[in-house]
């Protein structure tokens, strides 16, 4: 028999979870297996492997339902019956085992953030959970609509998300403001020590686990899907899934290389499809078992994906190309609840990316000439500033109020959202 999809059956498992009492549960992993607690929901997956040895989600999925419903009245009949009475209160397992027959092929730990499931598994606490049912919906619309923007970052509490990018520049402040609005965010990086540095010090000024580092090439298929492999085994899966990665080599296409073309393709386009693919996957495993759950996956895009740049048509093209590519996503996984959008910056220019002295664009756009007359790069920066309308880059905190923006508008899905300081302005 082929080794049961840990990636596949984690996300059921969380949505099973959230279903219940709408809240982002954390459900981790215990590779030690061991003795099934006597208060656990055990789940036999057997009826959802094929004659062929492959796993059928949609079965899982009402097989996990079913075993749940079992569980709530011959385990946790107080639970029940309190819920019943109350329509406040009930009680969830903490833990979840699932066999195949009589073989047990994984453990799974639930609370509500990663340390307190980590001491869970360690201490093999499987005690039941209580959690508090949700105000009918009514009462959910009204709250949301007295929501003011002091308390919009309040939309990512408790959420898991993940970000790619470097630990500078945009994506290092964009972790640290999802981590201090509550989050638990995965910061992944093709440079490992440089992520796990900044996931300590984050780490250590929330004092709690806020941020995990991964290390990962978004250009490579196996790579990112080994990424959300993790992700399943950590936290049984996400929320919020957040592509920002950038490749800028200016300069005309009349003496650019093709291998340069591709990988300014392959990281502003192509990345975003690998990002897509397997996130979508992990977050529709979630939608079976959680089906009014709504989740995001957000491309952190760029002005130039709504308008073209000249001697820039590499990552004008990516960009602009993958505005498409989000509104087809957009449509293919809406009926999973998922949000697909894009948020358009103008330019970061405090980042690495427009300001190192070597290698920054400003340095490199003097270099190219773009800006005839500029006597050096600082030159460069003025003649950019003085285009935009509000006379000033991009800063993390624009970027971050579009980002909650976004999550918090539920009714909105293949959209691009300028924050640009008045260079894009509607046509």
């Amino acid at each position: 028999m082929k080794p049961i999809d840990l990636t596949t059956i984690a996300p059921i498992i969380r949505g099973l979870c959230i279903n219940t009492g709408e809240y982002p549960w954390v459900i981790i992993y215990d590779p030690a297996k061991g003795e099934i607690p006597p208060e656990a929901l055990t789940v036999d997956i057997a009826a959802a492997i094929t004659e062929n040895q492959n796993f059928d989600e949609d079965v899982a999925a009402k097989v996990f339902r079913e075993a749940h419903t079992a569980w709530e009245f011959e385990i946790a009949p107080a639970g029940v019956e309190a819920a019943v009475k109350t329509k406040t209160v009930r009680k969830e397992p903490s833990c979840v085992a699932v066999k195949n027959h009589d073989v047990i092929e994984a453990l799974y730990w639930i609370d509500r953030d990663i340390d307190s499931a980590r001491k869970r598994m360690h201490e093999r606490n499987a005690s039941l959970l209580e959690e508090k049912l949700p105000r009918p919906y009514q009462a959910n619309r009204d709250a949301a609509l007295r929501m003011d923007a002091v308390r919009r970052t309040a939309v990512v509490k408790n959420r898991i998300a993940l970000v790619t990018g470097g630990p500078g520049g945009l994506g290092g402040e964009m972790v640290r403001g999802l981590a201090a609005s509550g989050a638990l965010v995965y910061m992944a990086n093709p440079h490992r020590e440089e992520a796990e540095a900044l996931a300590r010090s984050i780490n250590d000024d929330e004092k709690r686990t806020a941020v995990i580092p991964l290390e990962v090439n978004v250009t490579d298929e196996a790579s990112v899907k080994a990424m959300f492999q993790i992700v399943a085994e950590t936290t049984g899966g996400l929320d919020i899934c957040i592509g920002n990665t950038e490749a800028n080599k200016p300069g005309s296409m009349l003496d650019q290389r093709l291998e340069d073309f591709n990988l300014i393709t392959a990281v502003n386009y192509i990345s975003f499809f690998l990002l897509a693919k397997y996130a979508g996957l992990l977050l529709r495993g979630q939608h079976r078992t959680a089906p009014n759950w709504k989740t995001d996956i957000i491309q952190i895009n760029s002005k130039l994906g709504l308008e073209g740049e000249g001697k820039n048509g590499a990552e004008s093209g990516g960009k602009s190309g993958s505005l498409g590519l989000i509104a087809s996503v957009a449509l293919e996984l809406v009926e999973y609840n998922i949000k697909v959008n894009a948020v358009c910056p103008g330019h970061f220019f405090d980042s690495p990316l427009w300001s190192d002295p070597d290698t920054g664009l400003f340095a490199r756009h003097f270099k190219a000439g773009r800006f005839p007359g500029a006597k050096n790069a600082a030159a460069v920066r003025s003649r950019y500033e003085a285009e935009i309308p509000m006379k000033r880059g991009c800063i993390a905190a624009d970027v971050m109020r579009g980002i909650y923006y976004i999550i918090e508008q539920e009714y909105e899905t293949g959209q691009a959202l300028p924050i640009t300081g008045g260079e894009v302005m509607l046509h």
